[in-house]
């Protein structure tokens, strides 16, 4: 007999809302697209046919709406991978949870996740303005610790990561996760590049940067870029990329990641145009999302 959900782990508002995103089941599409910045979910849907629901609460802003017959949501997490924990979970409770009578369905729903974000790049061949398609997250945020991973996550790999990093044991230990092969087989062209995004809990020393305080590890950037884990190497860092396709392995949706490469952190160089740069990806990959030879 499936088990009832506590009011305190489940929260919902007085509407049947779910509590941080303050929406309800039929306010979500199949296929959600995932951005940082609340503007930008605008910058979305403005490409859509027709907008059939709109909802802000905090930093979570919901579009769903039609493009080509698809129904798709676009939804800003904020910044973080605290925020993604947020996102994923309730979206997850959207389509698999009762809310009348607080169970888990018979019956499970797969989400489409994709996360549409920026990012810069460790790789001194990898230009600015240029799209990367994450074929792997490695979560050095410490979220995904708090789950458990074991089936889903690459030890041989996270050891061989740590040897060459010399990575801290005072630190969480990284989590490698693949992204969705049918997912990264349809967002992926030759124009574009791919490999492991690095996601880390915070900005600055936590990704090497120095303003007026230094990183504990000042030479994070330099070993991380000569790393391969096999054939693979680590293109770019940003805050979220890990914690979307961990969670989403382990709740049973497909996700993917592309990122507009804005800085490139090796040549210390930043994006003259990001928002032309941000618009050009969400077009390409709303162009891929309704392909129908995919």
């Amino acid at each position: 007999m499936l088990e009832i959900i506590k009011n305190s782990e489940l929260i919902l508002n007085p509407d049947k809302s779910i509590y941080h995103l303050h929406l309800r089941p039929e306010n979500i599409a199949p296929t959600v697209i995932l951005v940082g910045d609340p503007d930008r979910v605008d910058k979305v849907s403005r490409y859509f046919d027709s907008i059939d629901f709109k909802q802000h609460k905090r930093e979570f802003k919901t579009h769903t709406g039609y493009l080509s017959n698809k129904r798709i949501t676009v939804i800003s997490t904020g910044i973080g991978s605290d925020n993604i924990d947020i996102v994923l979970n309730e979206l997850d409770a959207l389509v698999n949870i009762d809310f009348e009578n607080r169970k888990t369905k018979s019956v499970l729903t797969s989400l489409n996740i994709i996360r549409i974000g920026t990012s810069g790049t460790i790789q001194k061949n990898i230009p600015i303005d240029s799209f990367l398609l994450s074929n792997k997250g490695l979560d050095l945020s410490g979220m995904l610790n708090n789950y458990n991973t074991e089936e889903i996550r690459n030890r041989k790999l996270e050891k061989l990561f740590c040897k060459h990093t010399n990575w801290s044991s005072e630190k969480a230990h990284p989590i490698l996760v693949d992204s969705c092969k049918k997912l990264y087989k349809q967002l992926h062209s030759e124009s574009i590049y791919s490999g492991i995004t690095a996601t880390f809990n915070g900005f600055y020393a936590p990704q090497g940067r120095t303003l007026r305080l230094n990183p504990k590890d000042e030479n994070l950037i330099a070993k991380i870029e000569k790393i391969r884990l096999n054939k693979f190497k680590v293109t770019n860092f940003e805050m979220e990329t890990s914690a979307i396709f961990g969670l989403s392995k382990l709740l049973g949706h497909k996700s993917s990641s592309i990122n507009a490469i804005l800085a490139n952190r090796i040549n210390g160089n930043f994006s003259k145009s990001p928002e032309r740069t941000i618009d050009k990806l969400i077009q390409y990959c709303l162009n891929k999302l309704i392909d129908k030879k995919k």
